[in-house]
């Protein structure tokens, strides 16, 4: 689901999934590799260092990105599994 539009131009995407059992993680555009996998628009990665997040540390760590940029995009997934379905970087 979008939940935040940024300008289409230039704001950043960031992504929240949510497990719904009290997990959640927040990635954010990974740092500009040399060379991008064939068929790889734009990698992502993790933006904290343990594996999960409570719910509300995630939104913290959204809000403090937001004031970092103002234009930066919100995506959340809900999954139970925990897929991103997004491409990690390594």
């Amino acid at each position: 689901m979008l939940r935040r539009r940024g300008a289409a131009e230039a704001g950043a995407l960031f992504i929240k999934l949510d497990r719904l059992d009290g997990r959640a993680a927040v990635y954010g555009p990974a740092p500009q590799a040399e060379e991008m996998p064939e068929g790889v628009d734009r990698l992502f990665s993790k933006v904290h260092a343990g594996e999960w997040l409570e719910p509300q540390e995630a939104e913290s760590r959204l809000k403090r990105e937001i004031m970092f940029d103002p234009d930066l995009w919100i995506v959340e997934i809900e999954d139970r599994d925990g897929r991103i379905f997004v491409d990690l970087a390594a």
